[in-house]
């Protein structure tokens, strides 16, 4: 199964992604969960810190694991696609706590799927220079 995946490198890639997300996704929520029950910061200051403490994370297993990257030469735009990131889900944050009135962790549960998505087709582009799956259904790749 893996070979065969591997003949078809978009689709591997998104594979990849999906199993290193799961890794990185882990790691945020349980930094968001630390620097909120453990350090005792408001939200808005947990997501914060644990975004700065993802970010270096997950470039480094998406460049290496996923993107197949070198070097920090894609680290700006990197950043910039989770500055992107990190507003949305803030803003949807602000939206499910403030005005919905759920729980401050149960928030950000609700919000992992979504907010993967986005950061998916973000990190494709600021990686790669393009969407991801871009040209598929062409004869030849994937």
């Amino acid at each position: 199964m893996i070979t065969a995946l591997q003949s078809r490198p978009g689709l591997w890639r998104f594979v990849k992604f999906l199993f290193v997300g799961v890794l990185n996704t882990a790691f945020g929520f349980l930094a968001y969960a630390f620097f909120l029950r453990v350090v005792h910061l408001p939200w808005a200051w947990a997501l914060a810190v644990s975004y700065i403490f993802g970010v270096l994370w997950n470039f480094m297993t998406h460049g290496k694991i996923v993107f197949m990257t070198q070097g920090l030469r894609r680290l700006p735009l990197y950043v910039l696609a989770y500055v992107v990131i990190y507003t949305i889900n803030k803003l949807a944050l602000h939206v499910l706590i403030d005005n919905l009135g759920v729980s401050d962790l149960w928030a950000q549960a609700i919000l992992v799927l979504p907010i993967a998505m986005v950061a998916f087709v973000l990190v494709s582009l600021a990686l790669t220079g393009r969407l991801p799956f871009a040209g598929l259904g062409k004869a030849g790749t994937d």
